[in-house]
């Protein structure tokens, strides 16, 4: 497969720059992956595509104030790290720039001090390995100096940090969000409950395996980066429990559905495990766990949009994507939903 058969023409102006407010407000385009059919829906509808004995997994993970501001020293070179995995208690796996300027030995002070970063090894994926040292505890230096890792195509700044979280993230380590989750608000998810709906939660620390770009021409020859993932035996029993009561494993976003294709085996049993995950889902991939799909609209020629047409197909995908268009949609991050069952 190729790289540019995942291409699809999106004009700028419909790329969200703000959330929907109230979250529950943004738009749903659901589609019967039988019958290919779509139909337009406001997103607090999206308990009615529901049905009692379902489960509905969501990834509990918290965005990080992960983009770091500073300066090089001796310089003043400005400088800005972006965390993407903690791999001791002051050692990170980190994107760096202007990375040319910042070789291996050099210092980055950020805060007139208050926090240094000793710039180490290239990574495998292109990264950097960072050491820290602090005066204090490092999460709390990371909370009065970081900032808020949004999207380079995000250009508005939040009015509230809380906007770029769900309002069910638990667990911080996340370098961006999981967006199909932005949608949720505590009334919505009650009232899936009420419908007899079971809302289970799992750990997908979202990293640069999510949002790296695909700059190979083969699709295959992709490189996936890993990313921590955790499923506790609770919440494997529940999702197994439900499908085995006659329910759909639904899943909310595209972390949740590589996390459950880690975690299950060829009967669909969902199994509990953490670990590192760099699984890459593409056309042609047998789902063993996951029924349905509730997401956003992703970038053109992503693993995102690769792994909505591995469950769809790619034809129907882009198909649905350029009605998204015509319809005036809004796309990524902030933009507007799709429901696949």
């Amino acid at each position: 497969m190729k790289t540019s058969d995942f291409h699809y023409d999106l004009p700028q102006e419909l790329i969200a720059q703000t959330p929907a407010e109230p979250r529950d407000s943004a738009r749903l385009m659901v589609i019967d992956r039988e019958t290919g059919r779509s139909e337009d829906h406001i997103f607090r509808e999206f308990p009615d595509f529901l049905r009692a004995g379902d489960a509905l997994v969501v990834n509990e993970t918290r965005v990080i104030p992960a983009r770091l501001i500073g300066e090089k020293e001796g310089t003043g070179v400005p400088c800005e790290i972006l965390l993407l995995r903690r791999v001791s208690t002051t050692r990170w796996e980190t994107l760096v720039r202007p990375g040319r300027r910042l070789r291996e030995g050099a210092k980055v002070i950020f805060g007139g001090g208050m926090l240094v970063a000793t710039i180490g090894e290239t990574t495998s994926a292109g990264g950097r390995m960072v050491e820290f040292q602090c005066e204090g505890v490092f999460e709390a230096v990371l909370d009065a100096l970081g900032e808020m890792p949004l999207p380079p195509y995000i250009h508005e700044k939040l009015q509230d940090p809380e906007q770029y979280q769900t309002v069910y993230a638990k667990r911080e380590g996340s370098a961006a969000a999981p967006t199909a989750g932005l949608h949720f608000t505590p009334a919505l998810l009650d009232t899936i409950r009420a419908r007899g709906v079971d809302v289970v939660p799992v750990l997908l620390h979202v990293g640069l395996g999510t949002f790296r770009p695909v700059k190979e021409e083969e699709v295959e020859n992709h490189l996936m980066h890993e990313e921590y993932y955790e499923v506790t035996k609770e919440q494997a029993d529940r999702i197994n429990g439900a499908r085995a009561r006659g329910g759909r494993i639904i899943c909310a976003g595209t972390t949740t559905v590589r996390t459950l294709e880690t975690v299950a085996d060829e009967n669909g049993i969902v199994h509990p495990q953490s670990g590192m995950t760099s699984i890459f889902i593409t056309p042609g991939y047998r789902f063993k766990a996951c029924d349905g799909l509730m997401t956003n609209f992703h970038l053109p020629e992503s693993t995102l949009l690769m792994l909505v047409s591995a469950l769809l197909g790619r034809e129907k995908t882009l198909d649905c994507y350029r009605e998204a268009v015509q319809k005036r949609y809004r796309f990524f991050s902030f933009g507007d939903a799709m429901f696949i069952a």
